[in-house]
Parts: C-alpha cells; sequence; structure tokens
C-alpha cells in the first residue's frame, strides 16, 4: 500500500492509526460481531464511544461543567442558521467578523433570521489579513460575537481572538478546532464540522455554554432547538454513529500523540517550514499578511496561472494531492491539519525547491 500526501482541505487527511483502528474493528467491533454502523445507538457498546468522545474532547479543551459537548448534523453550514434561530429573539442583534467567505455566508444566514451587523471586516482588501484591535467596533447590547477562526479559503486565522467587552464570542472552528489549547472562557458556543481536523464528514461538533443555552429559544423544531440536543446527550435521534466513533478515534490519536500542546507544537513547525520556503523563494508568492496567515490552510500563486496549473499537475504525479486553490480563488493550497505531518511538509518544500529550479 502506498499512501500519498493529502493536503485536501476537507473531507481531509485523517490519523493513520484512527483509520487502521477502524479498519481492524470494521467486521466485528467491540467483540459484538457486527460494524459500529450496524449496532443500535441505544446499545450498551455504543454508548460507551458516545461518552468517550465527549469526555476525550472536555479532557482536550479543558471544559467546565457549563459547556456541554453535542453531536449535531448538517455541517457549519447548518450552524450558520442554528446559532442566530436559537440566540436571536425578536429585537435582539448580533455583531459578525467577516474575515472569508464563510465568516460572510454566517452573516448573510443571520440576517435571515434576526438582525445582524457587520462589526469588522477586510473583504475591501480581498481578506488578505484579520482585523486590528482599533478596527472592530462592537454593539454592546449585541448577544454574541461571530468569528471564523480559520479561513480555509483565504489562508488567515486568528492567534489572538478579540476582546469583545464581555460578549459571548460565537465561533466557527471548523478547520482549526484542536490545532492548539486556547482560553474557551470568552466563548459561549462553538461549532465544527468534523471533516476538516476532527474526523469525516457527517457530523458537526458543537460546544455550548449553559448561559447561552437558557437564553435560547423553544418555539423552534424540535430537531433545531439545541436544548433538545443538550438534554437528550444528542440521542434524540440516530445520531451519525460512524462519524463519532471516528472522532472518538482521532481524539484519542490526539491525546496519545501528546494532547494540544503537542498539536501546537507540530503546526507551527509545519508553518514554519512552508512559509519560509514561500518567502525565501522570489518564486512562490503568499497573499496574506504574516500576521495573519493560517497555519492550517497556506495559499500562494506562482508567477503565472500556467505554472499554478503546471505545479498542481506535476504534484499529483509525484504523490502530492489536493493542492489546487478554491475553485473562486485559484493558486495553491496546502491544507496541513494536525494528521498532516511535518516530514509530509519538508516534502512538499523539498518538491517546491526543484520545481522551483526547473520553471524559473
Amino acid at each position: 500500500m502506498s499512501r500519498v500526501h493529502n493536503y485536501f482541505a476537507g473531507p481531509a487527511a485523517l490519523p493513520l492509526p484512527a483509520l487502521e483502528q477502524a479498519q481492524k474493528e470494521l467486521l466485528d467491533w467491540a467483540g459484538t460481531g457486527m460494524s459500529v454502523m450496524e449496532t443500535s445507538h441505544r446499545s450498551k457498546e455504543y454508548s460507551e464511544v458516545h461518552g468517550e468522545a465527549i469526555n476525550l474532547l472536555k479532557e482536550l479543551l479543558g471544559l467546565g461543567e457549563e459547556y456541554k459537548v453535542l453531536f449535531c448534523t448538517g455541517g457549519a453550514s447548518m450552524q450558520f442558521a442554528m446559532a442566530p434561530l436559537n440566540l436571536l429573539r425578536p429585537g435582539d442583534s448580533a455583531d459578525y467578523i467577516l474575515t472569508g467567505s464563510w465568516a460572510k455566508k454566517a452573516y448573510q444566514e443571520a440576517k435571515l433570521i434576526g438582525q445582524a451587523r457587520v462589526a469588522a471586516s477586510t473583504e475591501s482588501e480581498k481578506f488578505a489579513r484579520l482585523p486590528r484591535p482599533d478596527e472592530m467596533n462592537f454593539d454592546p447590547r449585541a448577544k454574541y460575537v461571530h468569528l471564523t477562526s480559520n479561513n480555509t479559503i483565504y489562508g488567515s486565522q486568528w492567534r489572538e481572538f478579540p476582546d469583545t467587552k464581555g460578549i459571548p464570542i460565537v465561533a466557527d472552528m471548523s478547520s482549526d478546532l484542536l490545532w492548539r489549547p486556547f482560553d474557551i472562557k470568552s466563548f459561549g458556543l462553538i461549532y465544527a464540522g468534523a471533516q476538516k481536523n476532527l474526523g469525516p464528514a457527517g457530523v458537526t461538533i458543537v460546544i455550548l455554554r449553559q448561559d447561552l443555552l437558557e437564553q435560547s429559544r423553544e418555539d423552534l423544531p424540535t430537531m433545531l432547538r439545541y436544548r433538545t440536543f443538550w438534554d437528550n446527550d444528542s440521542l434524540a435521534n440516530t445520531p451519525p454513529v460512524f462519524c463519532i466513533y471516528m472522532v472518538r478515534n482521532v481524539l484519542r490519536w490526539i491525546k496519545d500523540t501528546g494532547g494540544l500542546v503537542e498539536m501546537e507544537r507540530r503546526n507551527l513547525e509545519k508553518g514554519a517550514l512552508l512559509y519560509r520556503a514561500i518567502d525565501e523563494s522570489g518564486f512562490y508568492r503568499c497573499p496574506v499578511e504574516p500576521g495573519s496567515r493560517s497555519v492550517m490552510n497556506a495559499c500562494f500563486r506562482l508567477p503565472t496561472e500556467e505554472l499554478d496549473q503546471k505545479f498542481v499537475s506535476e504534484a499529483k504525479k509525484a504523490g502530492f494531492i489536493g493542492l489546487k486553490g478554491y475553485r473562486t480563488m485559484g493558486g495553491i493550497r496546502v491544507s496541513m491539519y494536525n494528521a498532516v505531518g511535518p516530514d509530509s511538509i519538508r516534502a512538499l518544500v523539498a518538491f517546491m525547491q526543484d520545481f522551483r529550479e526547473e520553471n524559473q
């Protein structure tokens, strides 16, 4: 078997130990003589997986009793609507920080539901940087401030989260949850589609603080209420059991590898390797300001579009997959989530050097 270097932005690379465990247990999981996909979500065996996944996430993030982990579906796109549906009552307003396409989509969904205002935006600069503190104008009456922690399309990432003066932060962390430790106290709600840094597509992780739950609306369809997931331990209906099982496997790998401290060390090492190769080349160019650059999704261009295309084509032949930039952006994008190791980035940097020498 030959594994490629996988830089797809999502669904994305998964840790090999998590995949190998699933392979080993596919036909006979936990001694049941069945796959986890064939087992009742009410069974004792599945309940242990469900609970372990929740407890591992709480342990890795250091969550207190005021937070609860929920398993939802519909991806981050569903949460673009669920968050304002639950948290905004008639007359309420929320602030949105626009730093890329997904942040803008979340804002547009919120406007369909209630009052939403732009507290800061760098769209006029093609989202090449994050807003500075003096550019953020928060409404003290806002029920929450929404941000996207990492921008997969434009390649920017929050390293220091904004001071919202006590207003709860609602964050889409789909593409960088668990890349490092962080202080969660200012966050009232975090959501993340699993398919980038946590597991396979099909389950969405939601981390909700109790005070926001208590403020949530109850006059919503049952499966659109956070209360339904909270009160029923995400088991009000059949959850995506295999996806949650895989998330459990990934969380085990993160813990066994050294937890979030080790994830941060690895990720900073990868980012430094790649951005150094770009900046020192005189050939590759990253459009994102250095202080805003993502260590999850690095975007860059070559001198011409023809060379962009040639780079992607030749990289694929060499076993480097998923490097084509987002369809509206073009260029190159290297998605280097937790499961992509430093050795993979070293190999890519070596390819980049060879390609530059041959095409400069």
